[in-house]
């Protein structure tokens, strides 16, 4: 049995692993750039103006997303202390499992793969579609290029996981500071560069945060309480993704140590991050500019730099995706890992390679993505994928609670704080959202239900005990 602090090896040992086993060599670095490279998407660059839409005042905009990222973090810290106690590959069904037993955590494990496959899809599909309008056609095929170079970029990224641990935590750590850095360069030039000249020869500034709404944006209380909800979901949503490193929970040198650092840190610099990119795009965007543009940032940009300017924000959208990309193909694989590694799936799916890869993983992960490509039209999926996202915390939320019934002075690394309010404040915003979904998509959460349910004669003849692991 490991101890708290331990991986499932205890031993940080860089030579090739065991048979089965994945290499113990991850630190705080990786998991805030696995955070950072799994949050931040193409998504911040179209949200801000969806929320400006619901809301009366720049003030209310920088609040919504202020509340957003301290939501994350409540789930943040729920979730590190179930991670550090359970340093274990897999994410939300290894938490699943210690709670409930390997059934539950079988089906949460094949929720969460089949999010993860149809995320990883779309994502891909995306980089197609940006790289075909900035690169020349090289295929000589204007309808197939989009779908070739979606799964050129699937290809890219198998090849860099399939060659070993160290090449592919280079590579997020890379993409994510390239984004970063892409995105504070943009946040700069949104206040070092001269503002757009009006007819006069004034610069046009964007209102203060004081100023007046921008108009129509005065509404009664009852009709401002449900766009703040409207803003709030989008928020939450451009959040998601900070949960990325409890999925490499035993790859991590010092688990109990790193991976609630890596949660909370991560939150905080992505919040920090969102907060400067809306500010910047108040300094350049009058706030009913703001509200009405579909695409925020490249209107900024747009003003700015002129025509290049747009083709600047494709560029950045691009380098956002591709971080996105490498993250989510590692995390599935992990999910895969895990569910075999709990004698869930059969052994050769926690095959390792001389890297420190799940190569066997990995690969399913990918030809399940590459498939979704291949198919297209997958909206109706995207869709049920976002459902089994919002769905995906309560399960962590239920499992903390649950544990902490079950094993009160088990040792924890690390204590949610102020429990339990933060799992009931994340519990209730899973729910609302989770109801809000089925009520205006009844459909896609019957689809979504079947789909899991697909999984029912794969998990439910699992009757042993999970593997003995340190309580939390």
């Amino acid at each position: 049995m490991n101890g708290p602090g331990e991986s499932p090896r205890g031993t940080g040992a860089e030579g090739p692993p065991p048979s089965g086993q994945l290499l113990s060599i991850l630190g705080v670095g990786f998991g805030v750039a696995g955070a950072i490279g799994a949050t931040i998407g193409a998504g911040i660059l179209r949200t801000p103006g969806l929320v400006a839409a619901q809301l009366p005042s720049a003030p209310w905009l920088l609040g919504a997303w202020i509340l957003g990222g301290l939501l994350a973090l409540l789930g943040a810290c729920c979730v590190a202390e179930l991670s550090a106690s359970f340093p274990r590959a897999g994410g939300w069904c290894v938490f699943a499992g210690e709670a409930f037993g390997p059934r539950v955590g079988g089906l949460v494990g094949w929720a969460d793969w089949l999010a993860h496959c149809i995320g990883l899809a779309w994502e891909a599909t995306t980089v197609g579609e940006i790289a075909g309008d900035l690169l020349p056609d090289p295929f000589g095929l204007p309808h197939l290029t989009p779908r070739l170079l979606a799964l050129a970029s699937l290809a890219i990224f198998l090849a860099l996981q399939l060659v070993g641990l160290r090449v592919a935590s280079a590579s997020q750590d890379l993409l994510s500071l390239v984004k970063a850095v892409v995105f504070l360069a943009l946040v700069a030039a949104c206040f070092l560069l001269p503002l757009p000249a009006a007819a006069g020869g004034a610069a046009v500034a964007a209102p203060s945060l004081g100023s007046t709404p921008w108009p129509g944006a005065t509404l009664p209380w009852r009709d401002l309480v449900g766009s703040c909800a409207l803003a709030l979901q989008a928020v939450i949503t451009t959040y998601d993704g900070w949960v990325s490193p409890v999925y490499f929970a035993e790859e991590f040198s010092d688990p109990a140590r790193d991976l609630p650092r890596s949660l909370i840190g991560g939150v905080l610099l992505v919040l920090a991050l969102y907060l400067l990119i809306n500010a910047a795009l108040l300094h350049v965007l009058p706030l009913e500019d703001l509200a009405r543009s579909p695409l925020p940032a490249a209107e900024a940009a747009l003003r700015l730099l002129g025509p290049p300017g747009g083709r600047l924000i494709t560029a950045v959208a691009l380098v956002a995706l591709l971080g996105l990309i490498n993250s989510v193909l590692m995390a599935a694989a992990r999910i895969l890992y895990g569910l075999s590694r709990e004698g869930l799936l059969p052994p050769w799916v926690a095959a390792v390679n001389a890297g420190g890869t799940p190569s066997a993983a990995v690969l399913l992960t990918a030809g399940m993505a590459a498939l979704l490509v291949v198919a297209g039209s997958f909206e109706r999926l995207l869709s049920l994928g976002a459902l089994l996202y919002v769905a995906l915390p309560l399960t962590g939320v239920a499992a903390l609670v649950r544990l902490r019934r079950q094993r009160p002075e088990a040792p924890r690394p690390f204590r949610v704080w102020a429990y339990p309010l933060p799992p009931l404040l994340v519990a209730l915003v899973s729910l609302a959202f989770l109801a809000g979904e089925l009520l205006t998509h009844p459909w896609d959460g019957l689809l979504a239900g079947g789909l899991v349910g697909i999984g029912v004669p794969i998990f439910w003849r699992a009757s042993r005990p999970a593997p003995a692991s340190a309580p939390p």
